[in-house]
């Protein structure tokens, strides 16, 4: 049961990480090619800005949705419970 209860541990780290590296590593490159175009044509900085912000929106949502994906792996799929996690204590202590 601790190994199932490991692996899930480092599942969700490595989903939740992923999934921050993913979102950062995408606004990164949309708000640089935002700043390239509004260079190119200053006019149309503010079509560009609202597209922007709203598929930063979009791209935020992916981690967010990681992250309950990985709560409910650790704690609704029964997996970890809270005697397991007593129980782990307990033998840590």
């Amino acid at each position: 049961m601790e190994t199932i209860v490991g692996m899930t541990a480092i599942a969700v780290g490595i989903m939740i990480g992923l999934a921050a590296v993913g979102a950062a590593i995408g606004i990164g490159l949309m708000g640089g090619r935002f700043l390239e175009g509004v260079a190119r044509q200053p006019e149309m900085a503010n079509s560009l800005q609202t597209k922007m912000f709203l598929l930063a929106g979009l791209i935020d949502a992916i981690p967010i949705i990681g992250v309950g994906i990985a709560l409910y792996l650790l704690f609704a799929s029964g997996l970890v419970d809270a005697s397991v996690l007593e129980l782990l204590k307990a033998q840590a202590s």
